[in-house]
């Protein structure tokens, strides 16, 4: 597994490496001892697949308040999307600030989104899936979430927006007092 920082300190992404036989293919995904500087004492509690059918669909921006913070890993097994990881934590120097990456099946790339972070996506392929790691139980009372058209942010996605859920077309930009998230 390759580490690869961005220029938002402590997001990351990981390239696995893809070993290719008569049979097929083998890649490791995930690997705690590999991943331990970023994940230190944590361990993955929950395990999350999202399927989305319509190219230009958005899912989020969503995150969670404290104490119920959480690191999240975020790999595409099928298709191709537009990750978007946004800094939302208290005092970050580049708190506001987002990276996208494009996430695939043929990359083999994941994204390591540090807890005070708010993650959305867009589908650039028909019929994508995602499979998430957390490192916290969801909890509904203390989900937060953030419109994807927020101005502040200024989020460049790369297709019209074709589909949204009820819920993430009700969320709203960051209000100007907005604090950050301590972590």
């Amino acid at each position: 597994m390759k580490v690869i920082k961005t220029p938002i300190q402590g997001l990351m992404v990981v390239e696995s490496e893809l070993h290719s036989d008569r049979r097929g293919e083998f890649a490791r995904f995930y690997c705690k001892d590999e991943l331990q500087e970023w994940i230190g004492s944590y361990n993955i509690l929950q395990i999350n697949h999202s399927h989305t059918h319509a190219v230009g669909a958005i899912r989020g921006l969503h995150y969670q308040n404290p104490p119920y913070t959480e690191i999240k890993f975020v790999r595409c097994l099928k298709g191709r999307v537009w990750d978007v990881a946004v800094d939302l934590r208290a005092g970050s120097p580049t708190q506001l600030q987002w990276h996208a990456e494009e996430l695939s099946e043929a990359n083999l790339r994941m994204m390591v989104i540090p807890q005070g972070f708010a993650h959305g996506f867009q589908v650039l392929e028909s019929d994508s899936e995602l499979l998430y790691l957390h490192t916290a139980f969801f909890t509904p009372d203390a989900e937060g979430g953030i419109a994807h058209d927020d101005p502040q942010l200024a989020i460049t996605w790369p297709l019209p927006v074709t589909e949204m859920s009820d819920r993430d077309q009700q969320l709203s930009p960051i209000s100007p007092s907005f604090p950050g998230i301590d972590t």
